[in-house]
């Protein structure tokens, strides 16, 4: 049989490949419309709870925008963000040793949410050299089926992809799960060496703006191969 030519194989291409893409990119953005459904309930039902608390450590959901949303919880801010494009995994990813993969590829292709921390004064004092850290990412493919990335403080466990579709109840449980780590995730004193020498424009930056870098891990290597998945 003679190889497809040129305009064939990209019509091809076009019917499977990027119509599954398209496909991918619709369920990512409504699971992503589920996560700002679920940001306001967990809003809703901690702050009834938190009533006759300190105002300061109630939560705040904040709409970014089509593709961000954000929840402030006392000192801490979780910005979710979802990424506009779809991945393929690379050869030496776990996600291959499954065969919900093996036996069919489409399924690897996968949409991103990812959920960044940061310190909430880094953006109330306009802090622009403060730094966040990616604590977990959300996959979610053509069939709605997901995993979690994350760091293994979250307490995220790999478990089979393909087994189970996404819904509001696990998106509550990997919020809740990345608030936790984000509240037990403390800020630790930079190292003397680090902050022992300041310019003049530092300590300007730092009283018109309070702009000396910060982060939970300052001088501190946050090592990518501390991460486990979640089905």
């Amino acid at each position: 049989m003679d190889e497809p030519n040129t305009q064939e194989k990209i019509q091809n291409l076009l019917r499977e490949k990027a119509v599954i893409k398209q496909k991918i990119y619709d369920n990512t953005l409504e699971v992503f419309n589920m996560i700002k459904d679920v940001l306001r309930d967990i809003e809703e039902d901690y702050n009834n709870s938190l009533k006759g608390v300190d105002k300061r450590v109630r939560l705040e959901y904040n709409d970014r925008g089509k593709y961000e949303a954000e929840i402030r919880v006392a000192g801490d801010l979780l910005i979710f963000s979802m990424h506009t494009n779809v991945f393929e995994f690379d050869r030496d990813h776990s996600i291959w040793k499954l065969s919900y993969v093996r036996d069919e590829v489409l399924n690897s292709y996968c949409g991103i949410i990812n959920i960044y921390n940061f310190l909430a004064d880094s953006f109330r004092y306009n802090r622009m050299e403060d730094l966040g850290y990616l604590i977990g990412r959300i996959f979610v493919n053509r069939e709605y089926n997901y995993f979690v990335e994350g760091k293994r403080q979250m307490g995220f466990l790999y478990n089979n992809f393909g087994q189970a579709k996404i819904d509001k109840p696990a998106l509550r449980r990997i919020i809740e799960t990345a608030i936790t780590y984000a509240l037990e995730f403390d800020l630790l004193v930079p190292p003397y060496d680090v902050v022992k020498i300041a310019s003049v424009i530092q300590l300007n930056t730092k009283i018109e703006n309070a702009k000396l870098q910060t982060g939970k891990r300052l001088g501190f290597r946050f090592n990518s191969d501390d991460v486990l998945e979640e089905k």
